[in-house]
């Protein structure tokens, strides 16, 4: 339902637009919360005399074109704080970027660019569709298995994406095919999956023959370009393999050691009763001594016959 009304707000604002006379430089940019995005000028700084950007407005940024003023959300106007430092401001191009979208940040955004001859406008309206691609995704596996995790966007030409596990690039895919690897190819990939991975034309990672040292983070992050606008696009999945015969092991080892135990325990409590049972306790002074020994002679003589 949420998706519904932020779809019917945006198609709203976008034929308002059209109808006062801006529509067609009008550019709808669809994202998701946590994603980044840049939007870009398509100019340069040093041949204009000004450029600003609005939102709902409000005057979130601004650079002159010899750099002698620049300023970003706050500094740009006292009485609001929006993007509480999430915007950034390229110097060269005056492109900006919004980092860690959130529900707050979808609207109309202007761009106006002041020139020594002539001036332009732009609007990008900005769309939150879905939930946040960043929430982490759990993946659980068996030693063995294969298992894919998908990266459920579609890819054009200009896009790129990166595969990183646990902080380390394990594969890149971009529009230059030289810097494209995978694996033990990449510069500080290693040789730990020893040529198990796999990376498809979507941009989905394979990992054939799982281990358990290949649980851990792996982190996707993918570049969306569009003529106007780029979007940065981040996704986690926690992978877990568990070998299953190392864990069989393991407790048969632990049952067989506490039945070892328990056998050893019931031994030696038996000896030990028994060593109890047949103990007779010394005699404590002489007289008992010599009670003893006269009841023993007694008792031989008798069993003699003597009177």
């Amino acid at each position: 339902m949420k998706l519904f009304f932020n779809s019917l707000a945006g198609i709203l604002l976008l034929l308002d637009h059209v109808a006062s006379g801006v529509g067609s430089d009008t550019v709808l940019v669809s994202v998701m919360e946590e994603d980044s995005v840049i939007f870009h000028t398509g100019v340069e700084t040093n041949q204009q005399e000004d450029i600003k950007w609005y939102f709902s407005s409000t005057r979130i940024a601004q650079i002159n074109g010899d750099l002698s003023f620049i300023c970003t959300d706050v500094q740009c106007n006292h009485r609001t704080e929006i993007f509480r430092d999430r915007l950034k401001l390229d110097n060269r191009t005056g492109s900006l970027t919004i980092t860690n979208i959130k529900n707050t940040d979808a609207g109309v955004y202007e761009l106006k660019i002041i020139g020594s001859n002539s001036s332009s406008e732009k609007i990008f309206n900005v769309i939150l569709n879905g939930v946040p691609a960043a929430e982490q995704e759990e993946v659980k596996r068996n030693e063995g298995d294969s298992v894919t995790l998908n990266c459920s966007e579609i890819l054009k030409q200009n896009d790129a994406l990166t595969w990183h596990f646990n902080g380390t690039l394990i594969a890149q895919l971009t529009v230059d095919p030289k810097k494209a690897c995978i694996d033990v190819q990449c510069e500080d990939g290693g040789v730990r999956f020893k040529g198990r991975l796999e990376v498809n034309q979507t941009g989905s990672l394979t990992i054939k023959d799982t281990r358990t040292t290949d649980s851990g983070l792996y982190k996707l992050q993918m570049n969306i370009s569009h003529s106007s606008f780029s979007i940065a696009r981040v996704k986690r999945f926690s992978v877990t393999v568990t070998d299953l015969g190392l864990s069989s092991a393991a407790v048969a080892g632990t049952v067989g050691a506490v039945v070892v135990l328990l056998v050893g325990a019931v031994v030696i409590a038996g000896v030990i009763y028994y060593r109890y049972r047949g103990y007779k306790p010394a005699a404590q002074n002489e007289n008992s001594v010599n009670q003893t020994s006269l009841k023993q002679k007694d008792i031989t003589l008798k069993d003699r016959g003597c009177p």
